[in-house]
C-alpha cells in the first residue's frame, strides 16, 4: 500500500522577467491548470529542496542556484483539500500547508512535462494565469508576482 500523503507541499511559480508565467494542465482534471506544486517526500524534507525536486519532475527545469534561482517567499497558506483528493492523505486529515516559491526562467527554457502528471503547458501574461488557475491560493500568488519581484 502506498504511504499517505504528507499535508505539506510546495507552490512554485514559474515566470519570466515580463511576468509570462508557466501553468500546467493536469492529466488526472482536464481543464484543471496550475503551477507546479507537491507535497513533501519525507517530513524532515526541506522546502527548498521540495520545490526544487518538483520543479524539475513536473517541467525538467533544474533550480542550479545560479542562472535558475528559487526565490522563498517565505509565505505559506493552509487550505481545504479537494475531497477529490482526500484519500492520498491519512483519514481525518483535510488540511494542507502550502509554501510558496517562484523562479525566473528565460522565455525559451525547454519544458518537459511529467506525462503521468501533467498533458500540457501554457505562457501566458499574469493576469490571464491567475484567471485561469483552479486554485484561489495558486492565482493569489501569481496575482502578488509584480510585488514579489522587485
Amino acid at each position: 500500500m502506498k504511504p499517505y500523503k504528507i499535508p505539506e507541499s510546495v507552490l512554485v511559480v514559474i515566470h519570466t522577467a515580463d511576468l509570462q508565467v508557466l501553468l500546467i494542465e493536469r492529466a488526472d482534471k482536464p481543464g484543471f491548470w496550475q503551477s507546479v506544486t507537491g507535497s513533501l517526500d519525507a517530513v524532515d524534507e526541506p522546502l527548498a529542496q521540495t520545490a526544487a525536486r518538483e520543479l524539475s519532475e513536473e517541467t525538467g527545469i533544474v533550480a542550479d542556484g545560479e542562472r535558475i534561482v528559487l526565490r522563498d517567499w517565505h509565505l505559506s497558506n493552509i487550505y481545504e483539500i479537494y475531497p477529490v483528493w482526500r484519500h492520498r492523505y491519512a483519514p481525518g486529515v483535510t488540511q494542507n500547508t502550502e509554501h510558496v516559491f517562484s523562479v525566473e526562467v528565460p522565455r525559451d527554457i525547454p519544458i518537459v512535462l511529467a506525462p503521468r502528471e501533467h498533458v500540457q503547458y501554457v505562457w501566458l501574461p499574469y493576469l490571464e494565469a491567475a484567471d485561469r488557475c483552479f486554485s484561489s491560493s495558486n492565482a493569489e500568488a501569481i496575482l502578488q508576482l509584480p510585488r514579489q519581484i522587485v
